[in-house]
């Protein structure tokens, strides 16, 4: 007996229900980084991974621990470091002494959400190991592919104000993140609230003593994931999407702009937020929500325009300001 549409409509508005219920809980131990709480809610929608961007302090490792903790999914930590191995992260084989033979031991990718801290301190070696991983969902080690569990994100974090000792991600490797999120410092009356928490006895390193609890299983996820691959998408927003990657190519102030796939995780990234907010179909202003996010990262600038000061941000800002808006 298969199911009606009724009963789909009905399983779509619980796990949308369960997904506003996981932002309010992170709120329990995040205060003040709502977008950045929605960007990771996106990409669990997406099956995407997310980088995240802040100065030290503004609560980036929080931020995922109290998602996995508000969802329920097995978490790992991993802290780059410049001597950290790719078999860290991936797992290598052992040699047991009483079998005689050699046995795989997993690394800590193999869990639903991987928090990499500090990705970029560790050198390119390191960094490619995580490639495999997040695009092809498996690692493969001695010739023998192992799938990864699902759902898998990768939510790596960076600093953007300490350069020494640092190895910046390599274009391939940005690529494969499907947004990248800044982490502002809190406004006054956020840091208020936060010293306040801290006052009455928050404590960051137990997030059930603050009240955190799984809100969404991962059954609402497959259904919230369902529900959006059925999110409608007009032939005009199609057009929308392709022209402003398209623009990107064409600016005098990038030496390289959004390739296809940026285009392909920018439509993806439109539905799902078109389908949190309500929605079965994807409106323009779904494309401009999440432009910035989706493509700051996937566009290199010209060292000229880095030197007068334009930011990736500012020229998306305005490639979005003129390339025309369907009706």
């Amino acid at each position: 007996m298969t199911a009606q549409p009724a009963d789909h409509a009905a399983t779509a508005d619980r796990a949308r229900s369960a997904l506003e219920a996981l932002r309010t809980e992170i709120g329990k131990a995040v205060v003040g980084q709502d977008p950045a709480v929605t960007g990771l809610v996106v990409a669990l929608l997406c099956r995407g991974h997310v980088l995240l961007e802040g100065v030290p302090g503004v609560a980036k490792t929080l931020l995922v621990r109290a998602l996995a903790a508000s969802l329920e999914l097995d978490t790992k930590r991993v802290q780059f470091t410049p001597d950290l191995m790719p078999s860290d992260v991936t797992g290598s084989l052992v040699y047991d002494a009483r079998t005689a033979e050699f046995s795989f031991q997993p690394g800590p990718v193999f869990t639903n959400l991987l928090l990499a801290d500090e990705i970029n301190r560790t050198p390119p070696k390191t960094q490619s190991s995580l490639l495999e991983a997040m695009e092809e969902r498996q690692v493969t080690v001695d010739g023998t592919p192992r799938p990864l569990p699902d759902p898998f994100l990768v939510a790596a974090t960076q600093n953007p104000v300490e350069y020494e000792g640092t190895y910046p991600l390599p274009e391939a490797q940005l690529d494969r993140f499907l947004l990248k999120l800044t982490v502002p410092l809190p406004s006054r009356q956020d840091e208020i609230d936060v010293l306040t928490r801290h006052a009455q006895g928050f404590n960051p390193r137990d997030l059930a003593a603050a009240g955190v609890r799984p809100v969404a299983t991962a059954a609402d996820l497959e259904a919230a994931r369902d529900a959006v691959a059925k999110t409608a998408v007009s032939p005009e927003i199609t057009g929308y999407v392709v022209d402003i990657c398209r623009a990107t190519r064409e600016s005098p102030s990038l030496t390289l702009g959004v390739s296809p796939r940026g285009a392909t995780a920018l439509l993806a990234t439109s539905r799902a937020w078109a389908w949190l907010t309500g929605r079965d179909y994807v409106i323009p202003d779904d494309v401009k929500a999440l432009a910035l996010p989706t493509l700051r990262h996937r566009v290199q600038l010209r060292p000229e325009a880095e030197m007068e000061g334009v930011t990736a941000d500012s020229v998306i800002n305005a490639i979005l300001a003129h390339v025309p808006v369907p009706r």
